[in-house]
C-alpha cells in the first residue's frame, strides 16, 4: 500500500511541475518577487537568479525582494505603489495566502465559517489588485502558489492548525484560476511541495520542507521552490556543457554548450581545451539565515536538481580497462575508472575544478547581495507593518525613533527590527547600502563569464 501511495505521490509531483509553462526571464528583465515571509526573508528568488548569474552569465537581469513578513493580501496591496511598482519591473511575481489563511483562528468555535468570510474579503481586495496589473500590460505576471503549510509532519506538537492546510490549498485554486483568466503566468509550488513532505513522511514522520514552524521553507526548500520556478520555465535539461569523446578514434563525438579544441591523444592520455558557456550551480553546504538550519545542498535528497540543472559531462568511451586521472590546467581533480568515464562523469559535481570555484565566487557575492537587501526589507517591515499604522510612515523623526523604542519593548517583531531601523531610518545609509549591492552585482557579472581550461585524462600511475 505505502508503495502504492508513493507512485501517486511522485505521479502527482511530476504532474504539478510538467503542466506549468512560464517563458524563461530575458536580458534587462526586472523580476520584482511580491509575497510575504517566505518571500522576505527567504532565499528563491535568489537561488533562481543565481542560477541566470551561472548558466546565462550574457543575460543579465536584476531580481528585488519585494516581500514583508506578516503580510497578508490586504497590507500587499496597501503598499504596491510606493514599494513593489516603484522598483520599475516588467516581470512581476505574486504569491499570497498563508496569512489570510489564520493561524490561532482555527481554535475559535466558529473557524470554518470565520475563516472562510475573511478569505471573501481577500479575494476582493485581490480583485481590486487583479484589476490593477491588468491595466499594466507593460508588466508580465507570473502568480505563484505559495509552499505548503505542513499539518501532517510529527516533528513538533506545536503550531497544528486543523484545516489550514484545506484553506490554503482553496486560495492556490483561486490564484490558479485567476492566472488562467488573465492568461498570466502560474507556478504551482504548493502541490509539488506537498507531495515531497508526504512521500517522505513515509519514509520518516518528523521530516518537512518547513522543519521549524510547519509555515516557513528551510534552505532546501527554497532551492525546491527556485527547481520547481525554473522547471515552469522550462529549463531543465539545458546542459552547462556535455562533452563527448571516442579515445579510439580520437574524435569528438559531442560538445553541447561549449567548444572543444585542440584535441589530442596517446595510448595513456588525451587532452583539450575546453570553454564553456555556463558555469556550474555552486550548491551551498551551510545553512543561511536566521534560524534555518538545513543548507541548500540537503534539497538534492528530493528534487534531481543536478540531474536537470547542473550537467557539465564529460564522457570519454573506449578508454583501455584501467583508472585514469582528471586533471584541469594542471590540478588533479579525481581518478576513475575507464568504465565512470564512459557512462559520463558530471563535473559540476567536483567542488574543486576551477570552474565551480569561479562559481562558489558569484555565490558568495550575491549571498553579501540578498544580505544587504534583507536590511532594506527590514526597514520596509517597519514602516509599512508598524510606523503606517502610527500615522508615521516614512516619516522615520526622533519621533519615530521614540516610538519603536517605546513598542519595542512588548512587541518582539518591532523589537526584531529596532536595531536595524537605528540605520536605515537614515536615507543615507539606505542609498549606501543600494550602492553597496550594484556594486556587487556589477562584480558578479564582471567575473561570471567562463573561461578555457586544459582539460587532460591520464591513466593513473
Amino acid at each position: 500500500m505505502k508503495k502504492f501511495y508513493s507512485l501517486l505521490i511522485g505521479i502527482g509531483l511530476s504532474a504539478g511541475v510538467s503542466a506549468q509553462k512560464v517563458a524563461p526571464f530575458k536580458a534587462g528583465d526586472r523580476v520584482a518577487f511580491v509575497g510575504n515571509s517566505i518571500t522576505d526573508g527567504g532565499h528563491y528568488h535568489s537561488y533562481i537568479w543565481l542560477y541566470y548569474m551561472t548558466h546565462f552569465p550574457n543575460r543579465r537581469i536584476t531580481c528585488y525582494n519585494a516581500g514583508i513578513g506578516g503580510d497578508d493580501i490586504g497590507q500587499i496591496a496597501t503598499r504596491f505603489d510606493d514599494d513593489v511598482l516603484a522598483k520599475k519591473p516588467n516581470v512581476l511575481t505574486l504569491t499570497w495566502g498563508m496569512n489570510d489563511t489564520g493561524y490561532i483562528e482555527w481554535y475559535r468555535n466558529d473557524a470554518q465559517d470565520f475563516i472562510d468570510k475573511r478569505l471573501v474579503g481577500s479575494y476582493a481586495t485581490y480583485a481590486k489588485l487583479e484589476d490593477k496589473l491588468k491595466k499594466r500590460p507593460d508588466i508580465r505576471t507570473i502568480l505563484i502558489g505559495g509552499s505548503p503549510y505542513d499539518e501532517t509532519s510529527k516533528f513538533t506538537k506545536k503550531n497544528v492548525y486543523p484545516h489550514k492546510s484545506d484553506a490554503l490549498a482553496k486560495v492556490i485554486d483561486h490564484q490558479e484560476q485567476s492566472a488562467k483568466k488573465n492568461n498570466w503566468g502560474f507556478v504551482d509550488f504548493y502541490h509539488p511541495m506537498d507531495a515531497i513532505n508526504k512521500r517522505e513522511q513515509l519514509k520518516d514522520s518528523t521530516f518537512s520542507l518547513t522543519p521549524n514552524d510547519r509555515i516557513h521553507p528551510d534552505n532546501n526548500g527554497h532551492l525546491v521552490m527556485a527547481y520547481l520556478f525554473l522547471k515552469a520555465q522550462g529549463l531543465s535539461n539545458n546542459s552547462v556543457a556535455d562533452i563527448s569523446i571516442n579515445a579510439a578514434d580520437k574524435k569528438l563525438s559531442k560538445a553541447v554548450n561549449c567548444s572543444v579544441l585542440n584535441l589530442s591523444a596517446t595510448a595513456k592520455s588525451l587532452s583539450f581545451n575546453y570553454l564553456a558557456k555556463s558555469l556550474p550551480y555552486p550548491l551551498d553546504t551551510i545553512p543561511r539565515g536566521w534560524g534555518n538550519n538545513k543548507k541548500q545542498s540537503d534539497a538534492l535528497k528530493v528534487v534531481p536538481f543536478n540531474d536537470e540543472f547542473n550537467r557539465e559531462m564529460l564522457t570519454v568511451k573506449n578508454l583501455k580497462e584501467g583508472r585514469y586521472d582528471l586533471l584541469i590546467d594542471g590540478e588533479r581533480m579525481g581518478s576513475w575508472a575507464a568504465s565512470e568515464f564512459a557512462n559520463g562523469i558530471n563535473m559540476a559535481e567536483i567542488s574543486i575544478t576551477p570552474q565551480y570555484q569561479q562559481a562558489i565566487q558569484i555565490r558568495e557575492l550575491n549571498e553579501e547581495r540578498w544580505d544587504i537587501e534583507r536590511r532594506l526589507r527590514m526597514y520596509i517591515w517597519m514602516e509599512y507593518d508598524f510606523l503606517k499604522e502610527k500615522g508615521l510612515l516614512y516619516n522615520d523623526s526622533n519621533a519615530a525613533m521614540d516610538t519603536v523604542k517605546k513598542y519595542a519593548v512588548k512587541n518582539i517583531f518591532v523589537n526584531g527590527n529596532k536595531d536595524n531601523y537605528t540605520r536605515a531610518r537614515y536615507k543615507s545609509v539606505r542609498d549606501a547600502w543600494q550602492k553597496e549591492m550594484n556594486v556587487l552585482t556589477d562584480q558578479i557579472y564582471a567575473i561570471n563569464k567562463p573561461k578555457t581550461h586544459h582539460i587532460q585524462i591520464i591513466a593513473s600511475k
